[in-house]
């Protein structure tokens, strides 16, 4: 049985394998159950192994490389139009297979535990700043409700809420007062809880010497250098820093044909978190510049930005940073700033 490529389609309990020959014929069909699937991998002579991007993948690539296979990781987008039929698993697991054919098939980057585990913090803290988020709306629902404004950001919230509580003149009746006592006293639970992943995320940033250097770039903090290290590690995945910033949604999408080249929004792929993280940093950057015309930096954003307007000015800076980010990672060296 002489397969080259197997494609596994990954679930939580029931796993189908595809495996195909090197002219890309099915040679090997079979469905496992979890509890058996590294013993039947491990029967398999050494192969390239695809799995679609999923929960538990890099926990699975990792697992099948001990055992002598080499894997990849496939996003489920490029995987999609090499499905036959009906979607099923026996089909899905062909067309992981297919698709890890393709000479040109791009890879999602691997991820070690480490790397996992920084993604987690900053997943779990953005769930909870999401629901401290969510708090602080309903809370100014319920006061506009009762005629009483207030203003719409955490710090305002943090600010208001206490002195509308003790204020015994607005109004509010004493349930009320109850309800909006309870809904503040969840808010600064979750405030307490983010402060204890900031501290987590600000140990794992000095704990590391590559995200140190990175964070040296204008509009790089500790929670964007930490999410980076997360998402890429030392960026070999990519082949340039163009590729990196293609990857995150950085770049205009293009609806081109002929002579008639067309550049629209930007593509919005690739890593919400990360890509959201950068254009913050990024808007940081050309809010500075305004009130500062020294330096080669400041003097690119802000001309710039009286060409493109503040939006897209932006999104140019995000992007920069990220090839930016790419050759500090990559090449293993210092941060160097344009001088003019």
């Amino acid at each position: 049985m002489n397969i080259v490529y197997l494609g596994i389609d990954l679930a939580k309990n029931v796993f189908q394998l595809c495996g195909l020959n090197q002219a890309g014929k099915p040679l090997y069909t079979k469905r496992v159950d979890r509890k058996i699937l590294l013993q039947t991998v491990a029967n398999i002579p050494a192969c390239l192994i695809g799995i679609e991007a999923s929960t538990g993948a890099f926990y699975w690539q990792r697992e099948f490389e001990k055992r002598g296979h080499k894997v990849k990781v496939i996003s489920p987008q490029y995987v999609k139009p090499f499905v036959r039929g009906q979607k099923n698993d026996g089909n899905d697991a062909l067309a992981i297979a297919i698709a890890l054919m393709q000479p040109t098939m791009k890879f999602v980057p691997p991820k070690s535990p480490e790397q996992q585990d920084i993604q987690a913090l900053h997943r779990a803290r953005q769930r909870i700043v999401n629901h401290r988020t969510a708090t602080v709306c309903q809370i100014r629902g319920l006061l506009l409700d009762r005629g009483i404004p207030m203003g719409i950001s955490v710090t305002r919230a943090r600010r208001a809420i206490p002195l509308i509580l003790e204020d015994a003149e607005n109004g509010l009746s004493a349930r009320m007062r109850r309800t909006i006592a309870e809904l503040y006293d969840l808010f600064l639970d979750l405030e307490r809880r983010i402060g204890f992943f900031d501290k987590e995320i600000d140990t794992v940033f000095k704990q590391s010497e590559a995200c140190q250097r990175i964070a040296k770039v204008k509009g790089i903090g500790p929670k964007t250098a930490t999410a980076v290290i997360a998402a890429i590690g030392k960026g070999t995945e990519f082949k340039n820093g163009r590729h990196f910033a293609a990857w995150l949604g950085l770049v205009p999408r293009q609806h081109s044909s002929g002579d008639r080249q067309v550049l629209m929004n930007m593509t919005k792929k690739g890593d919400k978190h990360l890509r959201t993280l950068l254009i913050h940093g990024a808007r940081a950057v050309v809010r500075v510049a305004t009130n500062n015309n020294d330096g080669y930096l400041n003097q690119w954003v802000n001309q710039l930005k009286e060409r493109r307007g503040f939006n897209k000015t932006t999104v140019a800076v995000a992007n920069k940073n990220a090839r930016i980010i790419w050759s500090i990672l990559h090449n293993e060296t210092e941060y160097r700033p344009a001088v003019i």
